[in-house]
């Protein structure tokens, strides 16, 4: 205790002049690191589609990497926490555009656990030789673990899917989105390591010379690596060409109101194939080989309702030419959500039933609990889809054209199954007209540009309110519709039936990462566990 004199008149009081301020760094100690935390995923998310600012997402790991780098494990849990929320909540807030915020709370609250849980291995792992490794491989473990549970699977967000602008790209065709996706939390993670030992070495005037190699090498060998692959990315035409169309009816109004109105969706899309068929007449455009419409753009099953049969029937014989038709059809009590290959001389011949359903789109888990919390929740899907079993490859006018509907395109193996099965052109017709103007197509729209690269294949993106695409094999799009508006798109595109790297490994390079941060991981937590021994010793 420090007494002091005051002016004559007054008694003495006690005055410690530092403790103000040393409450005031405390606290600001203590509010830094979950404030930093969930400031850099707000960062990430910053880095995704539709901005262009995929380099964003370097500093945002290179400040996790900080938050996070010799914490306890306990810290570094809800440090990582409050990153997946900083990410996660404003990139999924789509999700609640017309249910309300409940569900996206929900799934953001379940997503970020996993974060949680590596940002609590990213900790452990800190301290090793080589960190920036073992921590970027914890991370695609993490998001292997996402694609998988619960309910099969969320791999939205995958750091890959914000990279289709980016530098790193003609990695996809390497390993696809893992190996893409560690490239660029490695170099984030290394680019904090370059900082920090550029400030150790003003401090103490001394670094190790190895810790100084593995941070350069963590950034400059993703870079260097990303432009080795730049000659796997090839838009030439290795089977001829094919001109295709790409057809966005649009819908009656935005929401999800307009599943009432299935037969307005289904006039749209024929008015304007019909429409399309008089330009080609007319000598204004060239006419397709083949016609491509979105997921949902019959809702009304043509195989029970022959009015829609009819109208399906006539705008291919206008067109003159197959369209891959998106409808709901039921057979033997179950519904699936079904592309049909409708020729115009034959009618409907082949058929691809989607696989990857959608958990609370397109059925409903843990219906009862879930209508005990919310009724309303439970009549957005009154009757659950049933699952497809086949990869979906349609022979259209001599091209194979692999079908990956809407949500499927998220899932690695769902697009990379229709190229092993002799894909030269993938198409992933969806339905985005549920959630507004949202993020969401942009998002999806740039993981089928990754797709494209990953496969080297014409990817087109038929949507029934947009955005419709047309995305070459190496991850352009050259063209696409706005949104909430009835076009058509044709094109004369490349065939290819050469496998990148990435196809033809599949799985493999994720499970390599897997074992790296498994190993990492064994090793931090077998180093500790010999420190205490020793301790105790």
């Amino acid at each position: 205790m420090t007494v002091t004199a005051t002016s004559v008149g007054q008694p003495d009081r006690l005055e410690p002049p530092t403790a103000p301020a040393s409450r005031g760094a405390r606290l600001l100690r203590r509010l830094l690191p979950p404030a930093a935390a969930a400031l850099s995923g707000v960062l990430l998310y910053a880095s995704f589609p539709p901005r262009t600012l995929w380099w964003l997402a370097l500093p945002a790991f290179a400040v996790f990497g900080w938050v996070l780098r010799g914490r306890s494990w306990k810290a570094a849990l809800g440090l990582g926490y409050l990153f997946g929320l900083g990410f996660l909540l404003p990139l999924l807030v789509w999700t609640g555009v017309e249910v309300g915020p409940g569900p996206w709370i929900a799934l953001v609250v379940i997503e970020a656990v996993f974060v949680a849980l590596v940002g609590a291995g990213v900790a452990a792992v800190s301290k090793l030789p080589a960190w920036p490794v073992w921590a970027a491989a914890l991370w695609i473990a993490g998001e292997a673990a996402r694609a998988r549970v619960p309910f099969r699977g969320f791999p939205w967000g995958k750091i890959a899917f914000g990279q289709a602008d980016g530098v790193f790209l003609p990695l996809a065709a390497l390993g696809g989105t893992p190996v893409l996706g560690f490239a660029v939390v490695l170099s984030g993670f290394g680019l904090y390591e370059i900082v920090r030992l550029v400030l150790e070495r003003r401090r103490t005037g001394e670094v190790r010379r190895s810790a100084a190699a593995v941070a350069l090498l963590s950034v400059a060998v993703p870079f260097a690596a990303a432009a080795a692959a730049r000659p796997l990315v090839s838009d030439k035409a290795e089977d001829g060409t094919a001109t295709v169309a790409v057809i966005q009816g649009n819908v009656p109004r935005l929401g999800l109101e307009f599943n009432a109105q299935r037969r307005a969706v289904l006039d749209y899309h024929a008015r304007e194939t019909e429409r399309l068929a008089a330009d080609v007449k007319a000598g204004r455009t060239a006419k397709p080989d083949f016609v491509l419409w979105p997921e949902n753009s019959s809702d009304i099953d043509p195989y029970v309702n022959a009015d829609a049969a009819a109208v399906i029937d006539k705008a291919a014989k206008a067109i003159g030419a197959p369209i891959s038709v998106g409808g709901v059809v039921e057979r033997g009590g179950k519904l699936y959500n079904e592309q049909i290959l409708w020729d115009p001389v034959k009618g409907p011949t082949q058929t691809y039933d989607k696989r990857q359903v959608q958990p609370f789109g397109e059925y409903l888990p843990l219906r009862s609990f879930i209508g005990a919390v919310n009724e309303n929740w439970t009549s957005m899907v009154r009757q659950d889809f049933s699952r497809g079993s086949k990869p979906g490859v349609f022979d259209m006018d001599g091209a194979k054209v692999g079908l990956a509907t809407c949500y499927e395109a998220a899932f690695d193996w769902a697009v990379r199954d229709t190229v092993t099965h002799g894909a030269q052109i993938i198409s992933v017709p969806s339905n985005n007209a549920t959630f507004d103007r949202s993020e969401m197509t942009y998002q999806q729209l740039a993981m089928s540009r990754i797709r494209a690269v990953e496969h080297s294949r014409t990817v087109t993106v038929p949507v029934t309110s947009g955005v419709s695409a047309i995305i070459m094999p190496d991850g352009k799009i050259t063209q696409k519709t706005g949104m909430f508006v009835p076009d058509y798109l044709v094109q004369k595109v490349p065939l290819r039936s050469s496998e990148t790297p990435a196809t033809r490994l599949g799985i493999l390079p994720e499970i390599a990462l897997v074992l790296v941060a498994a190993g990492g991981l064994g090793w931090a937590i077998g180093t500790r566990v010999r420190a205490r021994r020793g301790a105790t010793l």
